[in-house]
């Protein structure tokens, strides 16, 4: 349905321009104006196409184009007449007119439709890819700016972590004080969680993925996912029988799982019950036709269905964006459900949701099946914490940070020289008369000079000598950015007492 608005005094013509448009093959809903009260009235981004005799008593097609381009409507402005010549028209066509057929040519009309219509899609077109475009500048920005606040943040937490560690030992058992460190503990690693959506947000998140059992990985989060739960909620979990193998990271699926544990949680403010369910499950060409960017094949999937109120058609339209969310200020960060999807893209699976208001909600995840034997993680035995008593010299720009690494190496019986960035490293090194520095632990990104160039300088005079680098940027970010060649001795922030003293002993003995 072509729906048209003819500016036109002759109510013979403007049947003359119905009936070939008709013939053109144009089905037509139309309305006659000739007065500028008229225009206004029906002038609406319901239009298809506005035609315009140049010649009338009480308006001007002039005034009629300028009225139609102060709107900011994308419509087709095609002028009809007898006596417009050659310069007026070149006039009109300057001014914004689309086209001009005159009318001892009406078949004509239909080509310029024809035309216009194709014009009008092309810029639409245009400006979706233009504004997809500014979307994904803007999105990039934002990955910036995430990977930069984690870095900061893994700092943050790296000292509370650390100190909680360092202090918790002396303060005995059963304790108030031990309660509290305890609890300032566990909301550190909380937030370390927080640090690496933004990470996977901006896509700076080391991914180790391993074959594995959903089941398992659900079962082992069981009691996890029950503390997420409220009291006055039933969380129930059905495995599928005999399901198959997936590839993916164990940690992003607890992420997932949590998120979208978390999500059904509040959706249920007054008590309800969540089902999670594994199943395998064919995708057929069906299903793929109806689902973008699902492809056929053999899954696993994982359903987390809610009881709760439900959302509406539009809730769903922006689920997954990004900082999307329906939670009251300071509740949600919006990053929960994107960064399921990110997780669940990356593992070359798929999300849906199926949801009504007043009838629950349930997402479906889909993870590929892979063919291939289940990865077994070595059991770890607890080791007291190995000391030392070499010379180590230890380069890191954020003050707290370097005071923490210093303590817990001292405490441990190693001696410490410290810098604050890569050129007082190389000053530190080169004045020290103590005897042999065993190995250097520095942060990669550093202001004056970063740790991979303070590092090639030292080797020049110190062909043997140990490097240890960290980072609160995590995975092919780091070794971009920073210029780490692969096969490097790295400890990622924001460290432990015992992952930092493991890796110095590792490297110091091997």
């Amino acid at each position: 349905m072509l729906n048209i608005l003819i500016v036109e005094d002759s109510a013979d013509d403007t049947d003359l321009l119905v009936i070939e448009l008709r013939r053109a093959g144009y089905d037509l809903k139309w309305k006659r104006v000739e007065t500028e009260e008229n225009f206004r009235a029906n002038l609406n981004a319901k239009l298809d196409v506005i035609f315009a005799d140049f010649t009338l008593p009480k308006f001007s097609t002039a005034r009629a184009l300028e009225l139609l381009l102060e709107s900011k409507m994308d419509i087709p402005f095609i002028i009809v007449s007898g006596t417009i010549g050659e310069e007026r028209a070149v006039e009109s066509m300057k001014a914004g007119a689309t086209d001009y057929v005159l009318k001892d040519r009406p078949m004509r009309l239909g080509l310029a439709v024809k035309h216009a219509l194709r014009e009008v899609q092309e810029r639409a077109e245009h400006k979706r890819i233009e504004a997809q475009f500014i979307e994904a500048q803007k999105m990039e920005g934002l990955g910036h700016l995430a990977s930069g606040v984690a870095h900061d943040f893994n700092n943050l937490l790296g000292v509370i972590i650390g100190y909680c560690d360092l202090m918790t030992p002396g303060l005995g058992t059963g304790n108030l004080q031990q309660k509290c460190a305890g609890e300032i503990r566990q909301a550190a690693e909380r937030a370390v969680g927080l640090t690496q959506q933004l990470l996977l947000f901006s896509r700076k998140q080391t991914v180790q993925p391993v074959v594995l059992d959903l089941n398992e990985t659900v079962g082992n989060m069981e009691k996890i996912l029950r503390r997420l739960i409220d009291e006055n909620s039933e969380l129930a979990i059905i495995p599928g029988k005999q399901i198959g193998r997936i590839k993916a990271d164990p940690g992003q699926i607890g992420q997932v799982l949590m998120n979208l544990v978390i999500n059904a949680r509040d959706a249920m403010p007054h008590g309800g019950k969540v089902t999670i369910e594994t199943a395998n499950v064919t995708l057929d060409e069906g299903f793929v036709a109806t689902h973008a960017d699902a492809t056929a094949g053999e899954y696993v999937r994982l359903a987390i269905t809610d009881t709760g109120a439900g959302m509406s058609d539009e809730v769903r339209a922006h689920l997954f964006e990004v900082f999307f969310t329906t939670k009251p200020k300071g509740k949600g960060t919006g990053l929960g459900l994107s960064t399921c999807q990110t997780i669940i893209k990356q593992s070359g699976g798929y999300i849906e949701v199926q949801s009504g208001l007043g009838a629950g909600t349930t997402f479906n995840v889909y993870f590929p099946q892979v063919d291939q034997p289940l990865h077994i993680t070595p059991p770890v035995r607890a080791q007291p914490l190995a000391r030392g008593t070499e010379t180590l010299l230890l380069v890191e720009d954020e003050l707290s940070v370097r005071n923490l690494a210093r303590d817990i190496l001292e405490w441990q019986g190693y001696t410490i020289l410290h810098a604050n960035n890569g050129q007082e490293g190389l000053r530190v090194a080169r004045e020290y008369k103590g005897g042999p520095i065993h190995l250097v632990i520095t942060d990669v990104i550093m202001p004056h000079m970063n740790g991979t160039v303070m590092a090639d300088w030292l080797k020049v005079t110190y062909p043997a000598l140990k490097i240890l680098f960290t980072s609160g940027y995590a995975g092919e970010a780091i070794f971009h950015e920073g210029g780490l060649e692969p096969g490097v001795a790295f400890l990622p922030k924001p460290y432990t007492q015992a992952t930092l003293l493991g890796k110095v002993r590792e490297i110091l003995d091997h």
